[in-house]
């Protein structure tokens, strides 16, 4: 026997259902970039780790989902074409959430060879070169690096959920006592800018406390001394520390309810 609702009581019952659906849906924090963002598998097997495995310490997790999707070896361009990578995200995105982001360090590789095809145009223009992809055995039109953050931006921002953009964190590089800056920083803040995304200038932030350490603690308790890119987990830690600090610093981003 079918229950039969007054028109009213109808739609009493859908709003109350919408409201408890609303009350029961929790929001996701998808995090997206390259190998200083997760490491291998994300568990330190090799010694390196990514700030985002470990900034889930920073959010209450059972208001929200914490899911790090970045992959090491990615660009913004090969993360973003991979459908088995930015589009499986995508998919997920749900209004309301979440997508955090940070780029850089493969975008300053070769546009085309034979080992991995994963740079991009430097700067933040319009402007695109036409290549023969090896890999994909396939042309392909390359964008800029700040291009493919836009476009990033956009496919969130279409989904009712909220982008956020960090400057890349620096490589244990150094010019006597100052940690050598990356255009890429520069790139990254320009991206948000026009897009109206949140960003977040790690790279500052973190070149900010290797500074105040100086260059001898930083070399010997944040890297291994033959890797000047990923950090060991010590690094990430402080990483992911300044990524969270700046989360609930800027409290238009809406997270702060969360951590």
């Amino acid at each position: 026997m079918k229950l039969k609702l007054l028109p009213w009581a109808a739609v009493l019952f859908a709003v109350i259902s919408m409201s408890f659906l609303e009350k029961q849906h929790k929001p996701n924090l998808f995090i997206i970039g390259d190998s200083t963002v997760k490491n291998g598998q994300g568990n330190g097997s090799n010694g390196q780790w990514g700030w985002g495995s470990l900034i889930g310490q920073y959010f209450k997790l059972d208001k929200i989902n914490v899911k790090n999707r970045a992959l090491g070896g990615t660009s913004t361009r090969t993360f973003y074409n991979n459908p088995k990578l930015w589009q499986k995200v995508l998919d997920s995105i749900q209004p309301g959430d979440f997508v955090l982001m940070q780029f850089g360090h493969n975008d300053s590789s070769p546009i085309v060879d034979t080992l991995r095809a994963r740079g991009t145009i430097k700067g933040n223009g319009d402007d695109y070169q036409e290549v023969y992809n090896p890999l994909l055995k396939q042309h392909e039109v390359v964008y800029s690096y700040g291009f493919y953050l836009r476009r990033f931006v956009k496919n969130i921002q279409d989904k009712g959920a909220i982008a956020i953009i960090c400057s890349p964190i620096p490589r244990n590089a150094w010019d006597g006592n100052q940690v050598r800056k990356s255009d890429y920083a520069i790139w990254a803040r320009e991206a948000a800018e026009q897009t109206n995304a949140f960003f977040i200038p790690l790279q500052d932030q973190v070149i900010a406390q290797y500074e105040k350490l100086g260059k001898k603690k930083v070399e010997t308790e944040f890297f291994d001394p033959k890797d000047a890119t990923h950090t060991i987990k010590a690094g990430a830690l402080l990483n992911a520390k300044l990524v969270a600090e700046q989360l609930k610093a800027q409290t238009k981003i809406g997270l702060k309810k969360f951590m």
